[in-house]
């Protein structure tokens, strides 16, 4: 049984590897497509909107829904 522990713990530490973005991946990565928000604007309104109706609640935290009275 001890001998399955450390076979398992060998395997998930394997998958913690740090990968490194090379420099010709940066490019890729830095086009407005891969933003988690390509328009600014419409983010930042978005947010707003889910902070006044959530504020009951504490903004972005992960508990239930606002009164929605906002």
């Amino acid at each position: 049984m001890a001998r399955f522990a450390v076979v398992v713990m060998l395997l998930l530490l394997s998958a913690c590897g740090i990968t490194e973005v090379k420099p010709w991946e940066r490019a890729y990565l830095a086009r407005p497509e891969m933003a988690w928000s390509p328009d600014a604007q419409t983010a930042a309104q978005r947010g707003h909107v889910y902070f006044s109706k959530e504020s009951s609640n504490g903004g972005a935290s992960a508990g239930g829904g606002g009164c929605g009275c906002n």
